[in-house]
């Protein structure tokens, strides 16, 4: 019979059902489930938007899990750690999968280091983090422990490409996600180690096309008969696999010339890699009289002065002038969403409103 453990103590599936288990949000929902509710609710983030809730029903989920459970091969009797929000559908999903599967499960915190507190004896076969979560293990004692994992997946946001390099030497499966509320998780994976790809593969069941923008269109069965429609600009290597340029809503237009942050942000890590800063970072556009917007460089924490001045001339050397960043601004912390993404809107609200004119 598999089992749930949740601070330090162990519950059958059956006992979780028959309601003799301590009430924490993750074992009512799963009493939910083993009950056969039938319609549930999601709610999105916020981080690019306003939070929403969206209702789907038992069969979505069990048909979303079921295609992810094939693809990794995930057995009956394996462990599954739940380290993430169960308000949000990554936390939701981890369970569902596992009860579909036959899994047994450990539920933490989602705290930074979701490993540290874990019985070193426990084997853990599959595991979902969102990239801070990883970026804290690697620099944690439990490093190793991560290796140990069969199947990782790491999505809510992108990785920096320091991460992906720390990841290069594990020799368990890892991949990068892609999805969202709305495709109740993940639609496509992406290798991150071993043989590493540059594309994400489409999961089965799963279509994809472009708009006029173009912007991802994600089509299935399970997810009903309309399209979604995402504000996600990509590039089509076959029908079957894409790769992600960024979101068409954080687009900067200075001076006419389209810049799409992301893509900066890609070169901007390996300079940060480079000169050994590991502040967290992102682009924005800020009003500008003349260009419309200007490119900025939002930093978390304090550079001391000569790494700043380094960081400006490795950037200017590194972008072109469009790309380069007229200003940097170092902000003490940036606001995060409750599932630990950056919340960008937000941060850039609270720049915005600390910078005059602006």
């Amino acid at each position: 019979m598999p089992w749930l453990l949740e601070n330090d103590k162990r519950y059958t599936f059956d006992e979780i059902k028959n309601g003799v288990a301590e009430k924490s949000s993750a074992i009512r929902f799963c009493e939910q489930w083993l009950n056969g509710q039938t319609e549930f609710t999601l709610q999105t983030s916020g981080s690019t938007g306003t939070p929403k809730q969206i209702h789907v029903t038992r069969e979505q989920l069990k048909t979303s899990a079921r295609i992810t459970a094939e693809y990794l091969s995930l057995k009956p009797k394996q462990t599954a750690l739940v380290c993430l929000e169960i308000s949000f559908v990554a936390g939701l999903m981890m369970l569902v999968r596992a009860m579909e599967t036959g899994m047994n499960i450990i539920v933490t915190s989602p705290e930074a280091n979701p490993l540290q507190s874990l019985n070193t004896e426990l084997q853990i076969d599959f595991a979902a983090f969102v990239p801070y979560q990883v970026e804290s293990i690697l620099k944690s004692p439990q490093r190793e422990r991560l290796n140990e994992i069969r199947n990782v997946i790491i999505g809510g946001a992108p990785l920096s490409e320091q991460t992906r390099e720390a990841l290069q030497p594990f020799t368990n499966t890892m991949y990068a996600t892609y999805g969202m509320t709305e495709t109740l998780t993940h639609i496509a994976l992406q290798k991150i180690n071993g043989l590493v790809e540059n594309t994400f593969q489409i999961l089965p069941g799963f279509e994809i096309d472009r708009d006029e923008r173009g912007c991802l269109i994600v089509k299935a069965a399970h997810l009903g008969h309309e399209p979604i429609i995402t504000n996600d600009l990509v590039e089509f290597v076959s029908k079957n696999k894409f790769r992600w340029l960024g979101r068409i809503d954080s687009v900067i237009n200075s001076g006419g010339v389209k810049i799409i942050p992301e893509q900066v942000e890609s070169a901007i890590a390996r300079v940060f890699e480079n000169i050994k800063i590991r502040n967290r970072f992102f682009i924005t556009g800020l009003p500008h009289p003349q260009f419309g917007e200007s490119v900025v460089l939002v930093v978390e924490g304090k550079l001391l002065p000569e790494i700043n001045e380094l960081l400006l001339k490795e950037l200017d050397q590194t972008l072109s002038r469009y790309e380069n960043p007229k200003s940097i601004y170092q902000i003490e912390q940036f606001i995060y969403t409750q599932s630990g993404k950056i919340n960008r809107v937000k941060t850039i609200e609270d720049l915005r409103f600390k910078i005059p004119n602006s």
